[in-house]
């Protein structure tokens, strides 16, 4: 459908107003989504335009569209089509970004703008996993291991086969050392991660158990992984 269909039911959607908030509000967005049947839908105010809620909307069967009232006012209208649940929960949303018009409006575009280059753009080669892997690794090299979890848990929840992820924590000690592997590396969060997954899948566990696993126990509840 395109927006002209339903754009006079925009009037009856209930309209929630996120500009100013703090930490991860999509859990209670979404919530409210799924309860709503196909020709019902939502508005979302916020400072930058709400680009990573596209996607996660999309897979929930809603069509959207967006309007600039002000260099810091977006009205996103979420029209729901089909009923459907998501075809995949991927964890850790850059919902950071809702940090960004603290300081200011301007910058939390442009870092919206930015994210949505470097990981929806359509001129993007690599696939999705290997440039979660590549910023896995470089966020191991900075010393950001929480982004790195971040990335490790997005890429399993994402579908990457862990034996891609024995070849990466190889090249960390090859790369970085036995020594700081060792100190750094193998107490991290990012490694218990890890050891996590190929501790399940040795016992036999399903994927989508291990996966619940991990959103429970290194998701935005542990605090060395939140970025609120």
């Amino acid at each position: 459908m395109s927006y002209i269909e339903w754009k006079d039911k925009t009037t009856g959607f209930k309209r929630i107003d996120v500009r100013g908030a703090q930490g991860n509000f999509f859990p209670g967005l979404k919530m409210q989504a799924l309860k709503m049947t196909a020709g019902e839908g939502i508005e979302v105010v916020q400072s930058f335009e709400p680009v990573p809620l596209y996607e996660v909307m999309e897979d929930l069967g809603f069509e959207h569209h967006t309007e600039k009232v002000s260099d810091a006012e977006f009205h996103a209208f979420f029209y729901r089509t089909t009923v459907k649940e998501a075809d995949k929960d991927i964890p850790m949303r850059p919902y950071a970004l809702t940090n960004m018009p603290l300081i200011d409006n301007d910058l939390a575009n442009v870092a919206v703008e930015f994210w949505d280059l470097t990981w929806n753009d359509n001129r993007r080669h690599l696939p999705y996993e290997t440039r979660l892997l590549l910023s896995l690794a470089n966020a191991v090299g900075a010393g950001r291991m929480r982004q790195a979890s971040r990335e490790l848990l997005k890429a399993y929840i994402h579908g990457l086969d862990s034996a891609a992820l024995d070849d990466v924590f190889e090249l960390f000690a090859w790369n970085q050392g036995i020594g700081y592997f060792s100190s750094e590396i193998g107490p991290s969060t990012l490694f218990q991660a890890y050891k996590t997954i190929k501790q399940m899948e040795k016992k036999g566990t399903s994927r989508s158990e291990i996966c619940e696993t991990l959103k429970e126990k290194f998701g935005e509840k542990n605090p060395d992984v939140k970025v609120q």
